[in-house]
C-alpha cells in the first residue's frame, strides 16, 4: 500500500523488495480493495458504490472487459462480483478529490510537466472546462458553450484532412457511434483508438484465418473446457475475475497450461476470497504446466507444437487431426501439412528457451484435449511477429477443430471495458463499405471512403506536420503511446488539442498551442438528460453487450456526459441543419440506440434487447455455426516463419508490463506486491547471473538504452533513466520494466508486422550505469 498522499511526489528511494507472493487474491487482496476504497471515497460512498459494480442494476467496471456470469449459461453472480483492481478503478474515478480551477491557478503548465503520473492521477476528479490560448503558461476556465465554439473554430480552420478523433476503451457504445459519426460527418475516417496499441494484432490475425477479429468463446466455454492455456498474460494483475473462471475449469476436472516470460502469481495459485479454501485454505493451484519461455519465443514454441501434433497423427491416424473438421472447414491444409512436420530442436529450444520433453508434453495435453481455449493478451499482441503468432495458435487450433465447439476456441482477452464495443460501433479507421453505406443510407450522409490514420500514422503526420488537430474521447494519450519524447513533441506541435477527461493526466501538460480539457462523467455517476436519467451499453471480451448505469452523483455540476459532449459540438461545427439529430441524441440515448439497430450488424433491436437482465450477444458465425467469412469461405492454414532476433553482446531483449497497482497508464499506487516491488515504479526485473555477468549490483541506479534497426543500415537509440536492478526470476538475457517508464525505449517506427503495432516487447536494450550518478558523481 502506497504511503504517498495526494500532494506528494514518488520518492523512489523508498523502494523495497521482498520475495514475491505465492498466492493471488486471498484475504489481503479484500483488505486492499477497502483500505483504498475508504482512502478515495470514504465509507458512505464505498458502501454505496462497491455493491453496484458489475451488477445488473448498476454500473460496468470502468477496468478490465471480462464478462459477467450469465444466467443462460448457468451462471451466478456474487454479492462482490468485482476484483481488487476494479475496486481500485472505481475508487480512483469515485474519488471524493476534485481539481478546481485555482489548482491550475497555483500550478503552471510546465510545472505540471514535471510531476509524475501517479501524482497527477491522485489529484482527482476534473470539475470544470479548462482552456490554454496560445502563450499561456496555465490553464483557464471556460463557459462549454465557448469551449465547443473555440473547438469548432480550430477544426474547421485545419480541416478534416488534418484531424484525428482519437478513442479511449472506455467510451461507452452510445458515445462512440456518435463520435465516429461527427468525425465521418465532418469529412474524416481519422479514428484511432487504443486497439491500435493493444489487440490490433489479434484482429488482423483472427480475420485472416477465421473470419471473424474477435474472440470465439463464451465464460462457459473457457469454465467447461478441458484445456485452457494462457499465454503472454497475466490475469491476476490484469483481468482477476478470470482466476475465478479459472478456478473452475479446475473444479470441473480441466488442464491449465501457462505460458509466459514471468512466473506471474496469478497462473499459479489463486484464493478466492468468496469461498472457505481461499480464506482460510492454501487457495487453488492453477496451472498444470509453466513454460517459462524466452521473450519472443511464442511463435516457434506454436510452430514446434503443431510439428509435434502432426507427428502424433502419423504415429495413431485418426487420433489426432480432426479431419471432418478439417476437410469440411478449413483450407491450406495440405500445404501446411507437407511443410510442418519438420522441427530443428537447437533452433527452437534456442528460440524459446524451452527444453524438448516439455514441448513435447505441452503438445501432448494439446493432442489428448477434447475442448481446449487458447487466451492471450499484450504479451503476444505487441511483437513484431504478433500476427504470424497469433496466426500459428490458430493453425494449432484448426488442426484439432477447436473452434465452434462447446469447451473450445480462441480467447484474445481484451483490456478496457468496452475496446471491443468502440470497434464495433464503427472506430476505427477502416470500416468496411457495408458499414459506411450505412451510414450514408441512415442519415442521408455521403461519408468519407479513404481509410484514415491509426494511432501510429496519427503520431507520424503530426510529427510531419500533415496532423495539426487532435481530439481525445477519454484516455491518456501520450503515456499510451510509445516514443515518448517524440509524442509529446508532436501533441505540443498541433495547432489545437482537445482532451475529454475525468481526472488529470500526461496528455494535459503537453498541449497544442491551443488546448481544452473538457471534463465528463465518469461510468459510476447518474447521467440526466432533458430526456430523463439515462443508461449507456457496453461490448466485453466475449461479444456480450449489456447495460451500465451510474448511481453517484457527479463530481460536478459542471460536467457533461460524453454522449453531451460529443452531440454539442456536433451541432456547433456541423450547423443545426446537420441531417443527424444530434440534440435528440444528447436529450435521449434511446434515439441513438434505434440508429445503432438499423447500422450495426447484429444489433437489430438493440433497445429491447440490451434491457435483458444480461444484454445479449453479438453474432459469430465460426463460433455459432462453423461458418467463416474469409476470402475463401473457410478457416485458412497459414504459413509462418519465426524469425531470431540477433542480440550483439551485451544485450538484452526487454518487455514492458504493468504493475498490479496500475490499469493500463493509470497508477493506482506503488504495490507491485504480486512480484515483491514496493515503493518504486523505475525498475528493471534482470536474472541474477545477467546482472552478475554484466557487472552490475542489485539496486543499482541504471539507465536503459534501447537499440533499434531503423531499416537504412543505421541503429537509432532511446535512453530511459535512473532504473533500479532487480533480481527477477526472467529468462536469461530477458528483462522487464514497467509502462508507461519504458515507452521512450520504443521508437515510433518499430511496429508489429501487419497489424502497426508498438512494438513494446522483445526491446533490444543495453543497461548503463546511471548517468545522473555519474554527473551527481
Amino acid at each position: 500500500m502506497s504511503r504517498h498522499g495526494p500532494d506528494k511526489d514518488i520518492d523512489e528511494s523508498e523502494l523495497e523488495v521482498h520475495r514475491r507472493e505465492r498466492s493471488a487474491a486471498g484475504v489481503r487482496g479484500v483488505a486492499v480493495s477497502l483500505g483504498r476504497s475508504l482512502r478515495q471515497m470514504g465509507p458512505v460512498r464505498t458502501a454505496k458504490t462497491l455493491p453496484l459494480l458489475n451488477q445488473r442494476d448498476g454500473f460496468d467496471c470502468p477496468g478490465c472487459a471480462w464478462p459477467e456470469p450469465r444466467d443462460e449459461e448457468g451462471g451466478s453472480r456474487k454479492w462482490a462480483e468485482f476484483c481488487e483492481n476494479g475496486a481500485k478503478a472505481v475508487a480512483e474515478e469515485a474519488t471524493t478529490r476534485t481539481v478546481e480551477p485555482e489548482f491550475f491557478e497555483r500550478h503552471s503548465i510546465e510545472e505540471l510537466a514535471e510531476r509524475t503520473d501517479y501524482w497527477l492521477g491522485q489529484q482527482g476528479r476534473l470539475t470544470q472546462p479548462m482552456i490554454r490560448r496560445e502563450g499561456d503558461t496555465h490553464y483557464r476556465p471556460i463557459e462549454w458553450q465557448r469551449a465547443f465554439e473555440v473547438i469548432a473554430d480550430g477544426l474547421r480552420k485545419v480541416g478534416p484532412g488534418r484531424t484525428s478523433f482519437y478513442t479511449s476503451g472506455r467510451a461507452s457504445n452510445e458515445a462512440a457511434f456518435c463520435y465516429q459519426l461527427l468525425a465521418r460527418s465532418f469529412g474524416t475516417n481519422n479514428l484511432p483508438d487504443c486497439s491500435n496499441m493493444c489487440h490490433e494484432s489479434s484482429g488482423a490475425a483472427l480475420s485472416e484465418t477465421i473470419g471473424v477479429g474477435k474472440g470465439s468463446v463464451t465464460l462457459s466455454d473457457i469454465e467447461h473446457a478441458d484445456l485452457v492455456v494462457v499465454i503472454g498474460q497475466n490475469p491476476g494483475t490484469n483481468h482477476p475475475r478470470m482466476l475465478s473462471s479459472l478456478e473452475r475449469t479446475k473444479q470441473n476436472g480441466g488442464g491449465i497450461v501457462a505460458v509466459n516470460p514471468l512466473p506471474e502469481t496469478g497462473l499459479m495459485r489463486f484464493s478466492n476470497p468468496q469461498n472457505v479454501r481461499g480464506v482460510v485454505g492454501s487457495g487453488t493451484p492453477l496451472a498444470d504446466e509453466f513454460a517459462q519461455v524466452r521473450v519472443g519465443g511464442d511463435l516457434a514454441l506454436f510452430k514446434a507444437i503443431g510439428a509435434l501434433l502432426l507427428r502424433f497423427e502419423d504415429e495413431a491416424p485418426g487420433t489426432v487431426v480432426d479431419r471432418e473438421f478439417v476437410d469440411n472447414h478449413t483450407h491450406g491444409f495440405r500445404e501446411f501439412a507437407a511443410r510442418g512436420r519438420e522441427i530443428d530442436w537447437q533452433e527452437v529450444e534456442r528460440l524459446t528457451g524451452l527444453e524438448q520433453p516439455q514441448i513435447e508434453r505441452v503438445a501432448r495435453m494439446f493432442a489428448e484435449s477434447r475442448s481446449t481455449v487458447v487466451c492471450w493478451a499484450m504479451g503476444i499482441t505487441q511483437h513484431r511477429q504478433a500476427v504470424p503468432t497469433i496466426r500459428e495458435i490458430v493453425n494449432v487450433q484448426l488442426l484439432r477443430g477447436m473452434i465452434g465447439k462447446p469447451g473450445a476456441g480462441v480467447c484474445p482477452v481484451r483490456g478496457h471495458s468496452n475496446v471491443q464495443g468502440d470497434r464495433t460501433m464503427g472506430i476505427w479507421e477502416r470500416m468496411p463499405e457495408s458499414f459506411l453505406a450505412a451510414l450514408d443510407e441512415e442519415f442521408a450522409l455521403s461519408v468519407p471512403r479513404r481509410p484514415g490514420w491509426d494511432t501510429v500514422e496519427t503520431l507520424r503526420a503530426m510529427r510531419e506536420g500533415e496532423c495539426a488537430a487532435f481530439f481525445a474521447l477519454g484516455g491518456n494519450f501520450a503515456a499510451a503511446t510509445p516514443d515518448s519524447a517524440a509524442t509529446e513533441a508532436a501533441l505540443r506541435g498541433c495547432e489545437l488539442t482537445v482532451q475529454v477527461s475525468t481526472k488529470l493526466n500526461r496528455s494535459h501538460v503537453v498541449p497544442g498551442r491551443t488546448a481544452l480539457i473538457l471534463p465528463t462523467l465518469g461510468r459510476t455517476e447518474r447521467d440526466r438528460q432533458s430526456g430523463g436519467e439515462q443508461f449507456v451499453t457496453v461490448e466485453d471480451s466475449m461479444s456480450v453487450v449489456h447495460a451500465s448505469r451510474g448511481r453517484l452523483e457527479p463530481a460536478s455540476p459542471d460536467l457533461l456526459s460524453e454522449v453531451a459532449i460529443v452531440s454539442e459540438l456536433a451541432r456547433t461545427l456541423l450547423g443545426e441543419d446537420h441531417p443527424v439529430p444530434w440534440r435528440a441524441f444528447a436529450e435521449d440515448y434511446d434515439r441513438i440506440r434505434e440508429h445503432i439497430a438499423r447500422v450495426v450488424p447484429g444489433c437489430a433491436d438493440y433497445n429491447n434487447r440490451v434491457r435483458e437482465p444480461d444484454g445479449f450477444v453479438l453474432p459469430h458465425p465460426p463460433r455459432d455455426s462453423r461458418t467463416f467469412p474469409t476470402a475463401t469461405g473457410k478457416a485458412n492454414f497459414t504459413e509462418n516463419v519465426p524469425d531470431m532476433i540477433h542480440l550483439p553482446e551485451g544485450r538484452l531483449l526487454l518487455q514492458s508490463l504493468r504493475s498490479h497497482d496500475q490499469y493500463n497508464t493509470t497508477i493506482y499506487g506503488l504495490s507491485d506486491r504480486y512480484r515483491g516491488i514496493e515503493n518504486a515504479r523505475r525498475v528493471v526485473l534482470t536474472n541474477p547471473t545477467d546482472i552478475a555477468e554484466l557487472g552490475l549490483v542489485e539496486g543499482q541506479s541504471v539507465d536503459l538504452v534501447s537499440e533499434w534497426a531503423d531499416g537504412s543500415g543505421g541503429i537509432e537509440e532511446r535512453r530511459a533513466e535512473s532504473f533500479r536492478v532487480v533480481a527477477y526470476e526472467t529468462p536469461r538475457g530477458c528483462v522487464a520494466a514497467y509502462y508507461p517508464e519504458a515507452n521512450p525505449l520504443v521508437p515510433l517506427d518499430s511496429v508489429a508486422e501487419y497489424s502497426n503495432t508498438p512494438v513494446s516487447k522483445a526491446v533490444v536494450v543495453r543497461i548503463e550505469p546511471s548517468r545522473r550518478e555519474v554527473r551527481q558523481g
